[in-house]
């Protein structure tokens, strides 16, 4: 059995284990860092894919864009807190008027 199957991953966990002894960021490297990184790593995936996909849905586009990851990261205080420098290639920005650009709402007299 595999240390992914072990571990109840779907990540690689033998190749974060070899990247991180090849990286030369640590004199000796615990199989347990590896094993924990690899799971932080499968997790930040599938929560940006998630929420890219429910922007690509409520879109109604059956494919995840960078445009729908963008809105994905932005809109969520975490991640993009997280991927505060991180610039996505054609991502765009995310819409916003300033409020005193939008028309003045009249009140209507009955």
């Amino acid at each position: 059995k595999t240390k992914s199957a072990k571990a109840g991953l779907q990540f690689p966990v033998g190749r974060v284990y070899r990247l991180l002894k090849r990286g030369n960021h640590a004199d000796r490297i615990s199989p347990g860092a590896a094993i924990y990184l690899t799971a932080v790593l499968e997790y930040l995936s599938a929560e940006i894919l998630e929420l890219a996909g429910n922007a690509a849905r409520e879109n109604k586009k059956a494919r995840i864009l960078p445009r729908h990851i963008q809105l994905a990261v932005r809109n969520d205080d975490e991640l993009n807190k997280l991927f505060f420098c991180v610039t996505i290639a054609q991502g765009g920005v995310l819409p916003y008027v300033l409020p005193k650009f939008l028309p003045k709402k009249t009140i209507s007299l009955k």
